[in-house]
């Protein structure tokens, strides 16, 4: 499913070098804690919240909303002191979700996987790709990153009865 990069990314950036050169790794490329916030199949907000020791908050950089599909830019950032923490692309079919968190996710107030949890929904996360990721001047600026060094994401999508609900490009830094 790497191929799913690439229709994420041109949701917001009008070529993938906007936003950084993405190369495929194994679990095993990664460094160790990259590893522990990337290679798993749980929501990312409740991994780095456990990682920075701190609950995020969700900033929308964009949205796009057409017919029943839903997609944002987003950073998740530190309440503690809204360090940027994760920067993210989701695109979401909001047809199989209960009305309620369709609201809660267009209110844009709380990350998605803190709408999903509280909400109970039967959901499965699925690991899709694991990517070393060159981050552009735009990333390394989103992500408040003092160069241009390898940072790492994961495609991933989210299936809720298992139907897929979510496709998500997550990029964290560590």
């Amino acid at each position: 499913m790497s191929n799913t990069i690439s229709p994420l990314i041109s949701l917001f950036f009008a070529s993938q070098d906007e936003l950084g050169v993405f190369e495929p790794v194994e679990s095993s490329d990664l460094p160790d804690a990259y590893q522990s916030l990337l290679a798993h199949t749980d929501h990312m907000t409740v991994t780095v919240e456990a990682w920075h020791n701190s609950h995020v908050d969700v900033r929308v950089l964009d949205e796009q909303i057409a017919d029943d599909s839903y997609a944002r830019k987003i950073l998740l950032v530190l309440q503690r002191d809204a360090s940027p923490v994760q920067f993210g692309i989701m695109r979401i079919n909001l047809a199989g979700l209960p009305e309620i968190v369709q609201l809660e996710i267009k209110s844009q107030a709380l990350p998605l996987g803190r709408i999903m949890i509280r909400h109970h929904l039967m959901r499965e996360v699925e690991l899709c790709q694991l990517w070393r990721v060159l981050p552009s001047l735009e990333l390394q600026s989103q992500l408040q990153l003092e160069d241009s060094n390898p940072i790492y994401g994961r495609t991933a999508r989210i299936l809720v009865a298992d139907q897929p609900a979510v496709e998500l490009l997550e990029i964290v830094r560590a």
